[in-house]
């Protein structure tokens, strides 16, 4: 998960990522960071997120984006 934390830095710095719980809906990371931040996810791990992912509690905390991440990767 500490790959997640500096994706999300890479992303938008100055956040404490490791304790947020509200990245999307507290409008931390606005729809340009998001789109960058899929990008990032699709590249480093080898995974495409799709539309079925794009919602809020996949995206919310550093540990939903990981947890996805896993899910995908699985498939």
């Amino acid at each position: 998960m500490n790959e997640i934390v500096e994706i999300l830095k890479e992303v938008k710095s100055g956040v404490d990522f490791e304790n947020e719980d509200q990245i999307v809906t507290g409008k931390i990371l606005d729809s340009i960071d998001i789109t960058n931040l899929i990008a990032k996810l699709e590249e480093r791990y080898d995974i495409e997120i799709g539309m079925e992912y794009l919602d809020n509690e996949y995206f919310d905390s550093a540990e939903a984006i990981w947890n996805m991440v896993q899910e995908l990767r699985d498939l």
